[in-house]
């Protein structure tokens, strides 16, 4: 990893940026815009545009997961408040920004080309300045593992930083099977992952339709396989922009831990579901892992970084 990634600093934006789109699930405009926040604020959803109702502030959080089925959703008690939240929080994580507010005036964020990149340029619009308070990072101690019908998800110790390994395996000649590995640093989610679409097969959009998803998909923002093509007129981005896009979801799913992970994330025939179901049990499990900061002066003094162990709060996630 490089020190852009483990860093012994917060960080922020330097001022707000905003993106407009549709949800691609509703099919309906919403406009989102990345807010500068203090510092050890976390990244926090606000779901304005409720009309009557007070605005929402739904921290990004594994506890506030309510669905995973085709989206990772986030809410509270009163119920469900945003949803499709994984692209934005790779992009954040991806670019090392610590706290954010994250404003969104729909139901879900905008899916823009089914990517990460618009995040990434927004991001990149708004700038990313330092904060005076040292970065608190989530360091994996002992393997967590969770499996169910040929699928698995598991956490590992792993030197610096964070490092996805993801598998996938379809029975599609456009697909089949497919791997991919990254360490993630700012450098490589935007050369490797940024500009990885979510897909959809065509044989599947009657059902999503008829069950109230996929009402804004398209050949705009996302990838359509058919029985033995791809249907969208320029292609796919990368040989293996599945498995990619796969290693994104992983990371905006995995940002919900509330602090940056040090530690490897494997995944085979996985997804949302998956993916949250790991952060879980690795969270539930309080001596699988530790709060550990990077002392900015061992940074500079000894040009590499340093990890030191802090106390944990007493208190565990409240984890049912």
């Amino acid at each position: 990893m490089t020190r852009g990634m483990l860093a012994g600093s917060q960080t922020t934006l330097r001022r707000h940026a905003t993106v407009a789109g549709i949800g691609v699930h509703s099919g309906s405009p919403v406009t989102l815009t990345l807010h500068p926040a203090e510092t050890n604020t976390g990244i926090v959803f606000l779901r304005c545009g409720l009309g009557s109702q007070r605005d929402r502030e739904i921290a990004a959080d594994f506890r506030c997961v309510t669905a995973t089925e085709f989206a990772t959703v986030l809410g509270d008690r009163s119920g469900p408040a945003i949803s499709t939240t994984e692209h934005v929080l790779a992009a954040l994580h991806g670019l090392g920004v610590d706290n954010a507010v994250v404003e969104v005036d729909g139901p879900e964020v905008p899916i823009m080309d089914g990517s990460a990149q618009a995040f990434v340029d927004a991001i990149d619009q708004a700038g990313i300045v330092t904060q005076a308070a040292s970065r608190r990072y989530i360091k994996v101690l002992k393997p967590v593992r969770v499996g169910k019908n040929g699928s698995f998800g598991e956490l590992l110790p792993h030197g610096r930083g964070l490092r996805i390994e993801t598998e996938i395996d379809f029975d599609h000649p456009m697909i089949g099977h497919q791997t991919f590995a990254i360490e993630v640093e700012p450098a490589t989610f935007r050369r490797e992952l940024a500009r990885a679409r979510t897909f959809g097969f065509m044989r599947d959009v009657a059902k999503l339709w008829s069950a109230g998803y996929a009402l804004g998909a398209s050949f705009e923002n996302t990838v359509v396989i058919a029985e033995n093509r791809v249907l969208n007129a320029d292609g796919v981005r990368f040989p293996d922009e599945f498995v990619r896009h796969k290693a994104v979801d992983a990371i905006g799913d995995l940002a919900l831990s509330g602090a940056p992970l040090i530690g490897a994330y494997r995944s085979a025939r996985g997804g949302h579901k998956l993916n949250h179901a790991v952060l879980t049990a690795l969270m539930a499990d309080r001596s699988a892992w530790t709060y550990v900061e990077m002392p900015e002066i061992a940074r500079r003094s000894r040009g590499h970084a340093e990890l030191t162990a802090v106390a944990a709060p007493t208190y565990g996630p409240d984890v049912s």
